[in-house]
């Protein structure tokens, strides 16, 4: 039987998930048995031409990483999509744009005045700019286009299935690796490696009736490990997150960020967090709701950290 042949792509991402792959630990040696691996740069030495000269459909599987930041991406996204018979938006920068996406609070000349002109440690008089062309005495120097939106991966090409997480977890990633290799997948369009509930589903903290009268920073308090965070005022994303990453962060006394995405059903997963602290801030008077979200210091880095380009409000308007 011939092996299922697989390649694994880094677009705008950390790459976390380019090598959580490895996260699945001895399973890897159930997967080498029947796929082998034609496109994985991070690992191997691979280069663009050999993808293009592969047939098209030639591939069976590629885990795509990352969101579409530059023309280089979405060529990317654009051939494995042409290469391969199941496209699969693997972590949360492929799925909902990731933290890359926070770019979309301004464009990229916003951007670049920041990193070339106005940091502390930047010197650069001639405002000097990347450029996508550059003679030198060898020859033409090229960089990919710098987009001023971020996308998602599926804002850019059709894709199969959708694994969220930042990255995606050890179980959850074999979970999809399995079903591939089993030719047990689930319809088209589904997101798979999560489950169908929340992460406060999943958590094991006590929650009783949450009334919030102040927020306060996680590296400010030593929360107790056996009540809900957000009922001692930590920003936690639990409620407003889908489960399946069996609630690790919290489970070590941190917040869940939201990586895993919105739960099923929710369409945008910023505006079910705002939904939800407007029913749990105990407070009447204007002046003191407002007083209590003032201690959010950026509510959409909060709100939306993982999922901006995903989301109904997508980016900031640019005039």
């Amino acid at each position: 039987m011939a092996k299922l042949k697989v390649a694994l792509y880094w677009a705008a991402s950390c790459g976390g998930c380019e090598i959580s792959i490895l996260d699945i630990g001895a399973k890897i040696l159930d997967f080498v048995a029947g796929a082998e691996i034609v496109f994985w740069p991070c690992a191997m030495d691979f280069k663009y031409h050999h993808v293009e000269a592969m047939p098209d459909g030639s591939i069976d599987l590629t885990l795509f990483n990352g969101a579409i930041r530059t023309s280089e991406n979405e060529y990317m996204a654009k051939l494995f999509r042409r290469k391969s018979k199941v496209l699969v938006a693997y972590g949360s920068c492929a799925y909902e744009g990731g933290i890359p996406g926070l770019a979309n609070v301004t464009d990229r000349e916003g951007i670049f005045k920041r990193v070339y002109d106005t940091t502390p440690s930047t010197k650069n008089p001639k405002g000097i700019r990347p450029q996508t062309k550059t003679k030198v005495p060898e020859g033409e120097l090229r960089l990919p286009e710098f987009y001023d939106t971020v996308k998602t991966l599926a804002q850019t090409v059709d894709v199969d299935y959708f694994v969220p997480g930042c990255p995606p977890t050890g179980e959850r990633t074999w979970e999809v690796l399995e079903a591939i290799l089993g030719n047990n997948l689930p319809e088209k369009g589904s997101v798979v490696g999560a489950g169908q509930k929340t992460v406060c589903d999943e958590c094991p903290r006590t929650k009783n009736e949450k009334k919030i009268k102040a927020f306060v920073r996680p590296h400010l308090v030593i929360p107790d490990p056996d009540v809900c965070l957000l009922e001692q005022g930590i920003f936690c994303a639990g409620f407003a997150t889908r489960d399946g990453c069996g609630a690790q962060c919290i489970q070590v006394n941190m917040p869940c960020r939201g990586c895993y995405g919105p739960p099923p059903k929710v369409i945008d997963q910023g505006a079910k967090i705002v939904s939800a602290l407007g029913s749990i801030i105990d407070a009447e008077e204007p002046e003191e709701i407002n007083r209590i979200l003032d201690q959010i210091p950026n509510p959409i880095g909060y709100f939306y950290r993982f999922g901006l380009p995903y989301s109904i409000l997508r980016r900031r308007v640019i005039k």
